[in-house]
């Protein structure tokens, strides 16, 4: 075998050297510059989009946060309307109970004439059956005949 023959060695081991120098060269000055340019361009790349999803994650923020304001002050603008609809219903419920207030007053204090006056009337009625009847128990009982003057007073004396 001829790599094993001792007298071509220093021939094999110039060539390997030869090769390795040239393959160094060819891999320092070609393949590392083309690796090293492709790792700054992604690492550019990737330094970007960070910047640009930080740029657009502060659009984010700023657009939650606008919406969160325009959110409050809709709720805000809501509870004022309901308090200014609830103000208004409150006022117009107090008039008409103001109204109807009065009209019941009214028919009260009539139903109360009516009832005063029925009143008397049936007190004044029941006054002259009490009397009669008072009399004709004492017609009965002792025979006597008693005034009916005597028998109002009787009635009124008895009814305080």
């Amino acid at each position: 075998m001829p790599q094993l023959d001792v007298t071509t060695w220093p021939s094999q081991l110039f060539w390997l050297a030869v090769t390795f120098i040239a393959l160094y060269v060819v891999i320092s000055r070609i393949a590392i510059p083309r690796t090293g340019g492709a790792i700054a361009k992604r690492r550019s790349t990737i330094e970007g989009d960070l910047a640009s999803a930080q740029r657009l994650k502060g659009e984010t923020d700023r657009a939650i946060a606008a919406y969160e304001e325009a959110l409050s002050q809709a709720r805000a603008k809501a509870s004022a309307i309901g308090a200014e609809a609830r103000a208004a219903l409150n006022a117009e419920i107090d008039g008409e109970r103001a109204k109807l207030d009065a009209a019941l007053a009214g028919k009260i204090q009539n139903a109360e004439k009516r009832i005063a006056a029925a009143k008397g009337k049936a007190m004044a009625d029941v006054s002259k059956v009490a009397a009669e009847i008072a009399g004709s128990i004492v017609a009965e009982l002792t025979g006597a005949k008693v005034t009916k003057t005597a028998l109002a007073a009787a009635v009124a004396k008895a009814a305080k």
